[in-house]
């Protein structure tokens, strides 16, 4: 066999390793704890807890025109950016608000108050606090774009419909890989509702 193939064959043995050790490094990243209250086929009812996150607003609600920008500005903070020069550990997901408003932000690791952080160098960058939510979540793997975050939050919208659950805001994706991951990517799309249109007759025991 000829030197090239034998460097493209172990070129991408190293580079499939890598991807596996990068995605299982992943896994590992602390996520927000949420409560799984019920399930409607491929959609999950979560109760999340009130959770301190860093966040910035976006120039638009498109993943494939801000997100980019959104989540630089953020790991900027978390990779030292602060009045502290302090690094704070990278959580999962990383969460952009769909809505006109659009907005990213990371979950702060659950080991930190909010009066405890360092305070943002960059003027666009602020912590806060978000309030406890119902979310109803639709997950879906592969790497993400407009048209596939759209056609997930359609799917989600009409299975929520179908149930006469109502609504509250607009949708969120939730990116939970970092770019360079390829394999077991994790993507949900999610959308607050309101708690008491959420009953056994429509989802079930």
């Amino acid at each position: 066999m000829k030197k090239w193939m034998w460097t493209a064959i172990i070129t991408f043995v190293v580079l499939g390793l890598a991807a596996v050790v990068m995605a299982f490094k992943t896994s590992h990243i602390e996520t927000p704890s949420y409560t799984i209250l019920h399930r409607i086929n491929d959609v999950e009812i979560r109760q999340y807890p009130s959770l301190v996150v860093a966040k910035t607003s976006l120039a638009s609600n498109s993943f494939d025109g801000a997100g980019s920008d959104g989540f630089r500005s953020i790991a900027g903070y978390i990779f030292g950016g602060n009045n502290k020069n302090q690094k704070i550990a990278m959580t999962a997901p990383v969460v952009m608000n769909l809505g006109d408003s659009a907005s990213m932000y990371f979950v702060m690791p659950s080991a930190y108050k909010k009066e405890a952080l360092p305070n943002p160098s960059a003027a666009n960058v602020h912590i806060e606090e978000e309030m406890p939510k119902t979310l109803a979540v639709l997950r879906f793997g592969g790497f993400s774009s407009d048209e596939k975050i759209k056609a997930q939050c359609d799917i989600l919208a009409n299975t929520l419909t179908e149930q006469g659950i109502e609504t509250v805001g607009s949708y969120m994706y939730m990116g939970y890989n970092a770019p360079w991951d390829v394999v077991n990517r994790r993507n949900e799309v999610a959308i607050e509702i309101v708690p008491n249109t959420l009953t056994y007759s429509n989802v079930g025991p």
